[in-house]
């Protein structure tokens, strides 16, 4: 099984584990997504993203939908990335159950960054804290829970 060293390369969570996934906010395949990429850390998982003109809400203000994105998809990857480690499953799938964002207004111009760690692991639910820092200041944070389900939804 690859470990989070094996992503030193350069490689993110979800170019190696789902190179093919559609999601607007993380899925590598979706030429119109946010193509977020996640790499672990000590604590949980960390990324870099950049905002483009078309992400704005007011001027030179990032969109809180977007941001809201960035952080539901950073932190399910999170909480998928910990049951991998606990439970050795290769399967890239968890969902959100819920999650809530306190947003203030958020730069535009600048990369922001994502910060998501594991708070609570109870069976197949993980319980994951976030937040998006522009500038090096917290500008978004969020709580979530994230179930790895038992079987893939119906199409």
């Amino acid at each position: 099984m690859p470990s989070s060293t094996d992503l030193a390369n350069g490689q993110s969570i979800q170019e190696r584990y789902f190179a093919e996934g559609k999601c607007f906010g993380c899925g590598p395949a979706n030429d119109v997504g946010l193509k977020i990429r996640s790499f672990p850390r000590a604590e949980g998982l960390v990324a870099e993203w950049q905002p483009r003109p078309e992400h704005e809400a007011f001027p030179d203000v990032l969109c809180g939908g977007i941001i809201g994105t960035l952080l539901d998809c950073h932190s399910n990857w999170t909480a998928w990335w910990t049951l991998r480690q606990r439970d050795g499953i290769e399967r890239p799938m968890t969902v959100t159950a819920s999650y809530e964002v306190k947003l203030r207004p958020t730069p535009l111009d600048r990369p922001v960054a994502l910060f998501a760690e594991p708070v609570d692991v109870s069976g197949d639910r993980v319980r994951v804290e976030a937040r998006l820092e522009s500038g090096g200041r917290a500008s978004a944070e969020c709580r979530g829970l994230f179930v790895r389900p038992p079987k893939r939804p119906a199409k």
